[in-house]
């Protein structure tokens, strides 16, 4: 498991907010990335929905790709957005496995992936716009049927 700075946001995050593990945070980002930079999904809102980020929150220590020194524009998924694509990167990484995977961190439906976001959004760790909410993520698809709908098993023929 990786370890964090217990000063750093998200390390004082982990210890108020015991539901999830730093392994589910850290997903949720790699999943908001999988979706922007693989799926091409999300789009830039205009800088006046997005709510400003906590006046003592650090900037975003997501990193980034590339040596560019302008910051590329923030592209913006809605809740139903990264709950699909968490589903795909989870699919992609852990295969029939996932739902395993991600309930060892505390992930056990879509509503979670709500709050570890809302968590990092308290935090300065991500944005939202005026429009985005907690319910956004509620019951969006069913675990059960989310990670095996898209598997499939081949059989070897007999010789």
């Amino acid at each position: 498991m990786p370890l964090i700075d217990p000063a750093h946001p998200l390390g004082q995050l982990l210890q108020r907010d015991r539901r999830y593990k730093l392994d589910a945070y850290l997903f949720v980002l790699e999943a908001l990335s999988y979706a922007q930079e693989t799926l091409g999904l999300g789009s830039e809102p205009p800088e006046d929905e997005l709510e400003p980020r906590p006046a003592d929150a650090p900037p975003s220590t997501r990193p980034r790709a590339g040596k560019s020194r302008r910051r590329p524009a923030e592209r913006h998924l809605t809740g139903q957005q990264l709950c699909e694509a968490a589903r795909r990167y989870a699919l992609q990484q852990y295969g029939f496995m996932s739902r395993t995977v991600l309930g060892t961190w505390g992930i056990h439906s879509t509503h979670d992936l709500g709050e570890i976001v809302f968590n990092m959004i308290d935090i300065g760790q991500m944005r939202k716009t005026r429009k985005d909410k907690r319910e956004d993520f509620h019951g969006v698809y069913d675990f059960d049927d989310a990670f095996t709908r898209d598997l499939s098993f081949s059989v070897p023929d007999n010789p």
